[in-house]
């Protein structure tokens, strides 16, 4: 079975994470800057089966579109460019971010470690895939 990959995408780093053969672990794989984005997924997507992409789609507490929703939609629309054939699902990505640094609490990260915002990233990626994959299954 294909895998399914989370992105959040910001203006400096992208976190990304990606399910596991069978779609019911998320996992973080890894941050990147930005601006290679698109050559990372085209190697990524060159070895690994992938059957959708979820990339975040950044709002306020309202629901309107987060500061970020510009560079965000801008980042949709290249990479669909690049990637025509593979499915993009937009998710809520609000919260995430405060989520992932109290998973690194929870998880008993020292502070100087905390401070990382690329592995915030990535925790954040692993979030989003995390609860789509629990929604799919209910």
């Amino acid at each position: 079975m294909p895998r399914i990959l989370a992105i959040d995408y910001g203006q400096k780093r992208t976190g990304i994470a990606v399910t596991d053969e069978l779609q019911i672990i998320a996992s973080g794989l890894t941050t990147i800057p930005s601006a290679t984005a698109i050559d990372f997924l085209t190697a990524y997507f060159a070895k690994e089966k992938v059957e959708a992409v979820l990339i975040g789609e950044p709002k306020q507490m309202n629901g309107e579109p987060s500061e970020s929703a510009s560079i965000i939609k801008g980042f949709v629309t290249h990479f669909t460019n690049h990637f025509p054939d593979m499915k993009v699902i937009r998710v809520d990505e609000r919260f995430t971010s405060k989520m992932a640094f109290q998973t690194m609490i929870d998880s008993g990260l020292k502070k100087k470690q905390r401070q990382n915002k690329a592995l915030i990233d990535e925790i954040s990626a692993t979030i989003m895939l995390q609860d789509y994959l629990t929604r799919k299954m209910f």
